[in-house]
């Protein structure tokens, strides 16, 4: 296995990892902004208000894209034990 291969095997999986976070960080960031407006227009200076929503938020992505998620990681695993087993 050359250099190169490694290389493109590491940018391949931490391109797998940035499309699989990417919903999850995006979904709590937009949810904690709204909730801070919420709080900066109703002066609720609470540091516990932002977790339920975020959590709800994520578990609901998690529920919508399980599936492909789970579809891209079989994915990723079959290639790289083709990989080892090709030799």
């Amino acid at each position: 296995m050359t250099e190169a291969e490694v290389l493109d095997i590491l940018y391949q999986a931490f391109m797998l990892a940035l499309r699989l976070s990417l919903p999850f960080l995006l979904v709590s960031m937009v949810v904690g902004v709204v909730i801070s407006i919420f709080q900066a227009a109703t002066q609720i200076n609470e540091q516990t208000l932002t977790f339920v929503p975020k959590f709800l938020a994520i578990l609901a992505v998690m529920g919508f894209l399980g599936g492909t998620i789970m579809t891209m990681l079989q994915d990723f695993l079959r290639q790289m034990i083709g990989l080892i087993a090709g030799g």
